[in-house]
């Protein structure tokens, strides 16, 4: 008997990886004939490897990148254009959980929009909460939240122990975009 249930995954951590680990999540999925949103709420402005590889899929896969790429941080209070295009995304998931049309759902760096004050972490707990309960959904980035730690059925934390950026080997194609 196959029951499903649908989990709540964190990947966080400093290191590399938290975006790879949920797109080999997705690869598995969409390997199992489910369908597969990622909501990129961060990563706007570059165009990544894995945009063109998820349209080589077809239907299975779609990834909407929604965010300006970088967000400023640092200052009182967030550029109210990063509120925007944050509120903007989480809208668009929450239709898409309501939406009963996908069965994995990866909120791609959602952990940097809460922490950066972009949205409020009760409402993404309480929206989490009344997703269908068959929907897988994966959040990434890292410090994630402890209350979204706390209501996860699976965290992974990924440590960085050495990096090529440390040796002055910049971002390569294909590895980082």
């Amino acid at each position: 008997m196959d029951e499903r249930r649908g989990l709540l995954i964190v990947f966080t951590g400093n290191g590399k990886g938290k975006t790879s680990a949920a797109l080999g999540s997705a690869m598995r999925a969409v390997g199992q004939g489910f369908k597969v949103l990622m909501i990129q709420f961060i990563k706007g402005s570059w165009h990544y490897g894995e945009l063109d590889a998820a349209r080589m899929l077809g239907d299975a896969f779609e990834i909407r990148p929604m965010g300006r790429g970088f967000v400023k941080v640092g200052t009182e209070r967030p550029d109210p254009e990063d509120v925007r295009s944050a509120e903007e995304a989480w809208a668009f998931a929450v239709e898409a959980m309501r939406s009963d049309r996908y069965d994995m759902l990866i909120l791609d760096e959602i952990n940097y929009a809460v922490r950066y004050g972009l949205l409020p972490i009760e409402r993404v707990l309480r929206d989490l909460a009344a997703r269908p309960a068959r929907l897988h959904v994966i959040c990434t980035g890292r410090n994630a939240h402890p209350e979204l730690i706390e209501a996860a059925d699976l965290v992974s934390e990924i440590k960085e122990i050495k990096h090529p950026y440390q040796k002055g080997i910049l971002a390569q194609r294909g590895i980082e975009y």
